[in-house]
């Protein structure tokens, strides 16, 4: 199957008037909340103006959700926990959540948000957070949204197949090399077969409901709503959707279901929590956005700990630019016991020397040491993680003007362990889909208003890294 065939059978897209308005104004009348367990740090890369918690705290999360109509991530980073943490997690998470909907007196949608490429703790997380539901108030959800979609990334479903652009055509998701993961691997590319395969064999593909493009584009909220109201006892729903026009005409169905009884928990990809919140598209932050009074001059530090291919293409370039100090943790130095702290200490002074008068990028060295043992393996990167983590949380004190983390599970280290963020803003996004900016509103008292750059290791082009470094330092 091509996605050509696929096309040329779809009906034209179905707009629906106001659609982002009146979900807005449904969520708020409901007096809902919505809550994004984020298995990864970079998932809020579609939103604006919602919060994002990285501690597991009630008072946290409820300063979050504290208003109707309110969106909250929660970053629970599961996806780098084996299955029984990640479980343990969710439960958690969900019995406070649940606690929460009784203290405010509102319903809270329970959102999971993972990987578009379908790589997570699919089956088990979902199971986690419904066995709450039942253990709270005595039944589980009616049925699992599954909506894997990523519209700015090529990441979407047609006729149940999900399907990712690589290298500019669409191709089934299980042909890709997301579908080759050590840890998350899988060979479907059909959602109902994908569910099937990831239950191992407890979940038959006919048992899940799909909505698709023809009720979506010719049926529109109705319905979605008729198909909605027969889904019982936790089935998953595949919900097909190419544009974000299809999401809001989901949405919209899916409110009139909720306010008929229904219940349901969602499993999906970044693009669904925009259209659930009712969020107008955002155009990508510029400078004037992120300093309504004008740059506040000062200099920014920029921390790199991801390996990748592309990320190290980015630093290059970055580093040919110009214009900022560069301090290099050296891996080989970092783990061997006899230098290490004398390394890190040195790599410290010298960013807080630096920050006084110039920008600085503190990365890692670029040749990655890797050992047969897996375990050892991630050892020593756990090793090269903590260095980083010293190095950002001794610039703390220098007061950087803005802070950009580069790769995934590095954002979230340097946010939680280095800059001591507890709650933030999104702003919103320097590219579409990517990039993310948070304003920390409860930090180091040195971070709290600082613009922090949440940047995932494999996105952008070569020049990206450069361009984030020179929109910060005032020249874009």
């Amino acid at each position: 199957m091509t996605m050509t065939d696929t096309s040329a059978q779809l009906p034209p897209p179905r707009i629906e008037p106001d659609a982002r308005q009146r979900i807005r104004r449904a969520q708020r009348e409901a007096n809902r909340r919505i809550a994004v367990l984020d298995d990864d740090p970079t998932g809020s890369q579609t939103v604006h103006d919602v919060a994002v918690v990285t501690v597991f705290e009630p008072d946290e999360i409820a300063a979050g959700l504290e208003a109707p109509g309110s969106t909250c991530f929660i970053l629970t980073n599961t996806r780098s926990l084996p299955e029984v943490d990640a479980v343990a997690l969710n439960a958690r998470l969900g019995r406070m959540l649940f606690d929460l909907s009784d203290r405010l007196d509102a319903p809270i949608d329970v959102v999971s948000r993972s990987d578009s490429t379908l790589r997570g703790h699919v089956i088990a997380e979902v199971a986690a957070l419904d066995e709450v539901r039942r253990e709270k108030i005595g039944r589980g959800y009616d049925g699992v949204l599954l909506v894997p979609a990523f519209f700015e990334a090529g990441r979407f479903t047609a006729g149940d197949v999900h399907w990712a652009r690589v290298d500019g055509e669409p191709r089934p998701v299980g042909e890709t090399e997301f579908a080759r993961d050590a840890t998350f691997g899988f060979a479907a590319s059909n959602l109902r077969d994908f569910v099937a395969e990831k239950s191992g064999g407890k979940i038959q593909p006919g048992e899940v409901v799909s909505i698709s493009l023809d009720d979506i584009r010719r049926g529109g909220p109705q319905r979605v709503t008729e198909i909605l109201a027969g889904v019982n006892g936790g089935a998953f729903v595949v919900v097909n959707a190419v544009e974000y026009a299809d999401l809001d005409v989901v949405v919209l169905g899916l409110l009139d279901a909720q306010a008929a009884g229904k219940a349901f928990l969602y499993r999906v990809g970044p693009s669904f929590p925009q259209p659930l919140a009712g969020l107008d598209p955002q155009p990508p932050l510029q400078a004037s956005d992120i300093w309504p009074g004008g740059h506040p001059g000062g200099h920014g530090l920029v921390a790199v700990g991801s390996h990748v291919g592309l990320t190290s293409r980015q630093v290059a370039v970055a580093r040919e630019r110009g214009g900022i100090v560069e301090v290099e943790l050296e891996v080989p130095a970092i783990t061997d016991p006899a230098r290490r702290d004398r390394h890190v200490a040195d790599a410290t002074a010298g960013v807080v020397s630096a920050l006084k008068h110039s920008d600085v990028l503190v990365y890692t060295s670029r040749t990655l040491l890797r050992d047969d043992d897996p375990a050892t393996s991630l050892a020593i990167a756990g090793q090269v993680s903590t260095a980083l983590i010293e190095v950002v949380r001794g610039a703390v004190s220098s007061k950087p003007a803005w802070v950009v983390a580069k790769g995934g599970i590095t954002s979230h280290d340097v946010a939680v362990r280095g800059l001591g963020i507890r709650r933030a803003i999104v702003l919103g996004q320097l590219l579409p889909g990517l990039v993310s900016v948070f304003h920390p509103v409860e930090a180091a008292p040195e971070i709290v208003g600082t613009p922090y750059i949440v940047f995932a290791g494999n996105v952008g082009d070569e020049q990206t890294l450069a361009y984030v470094i020179d929109l910060f330092r005032g020249r874009s």
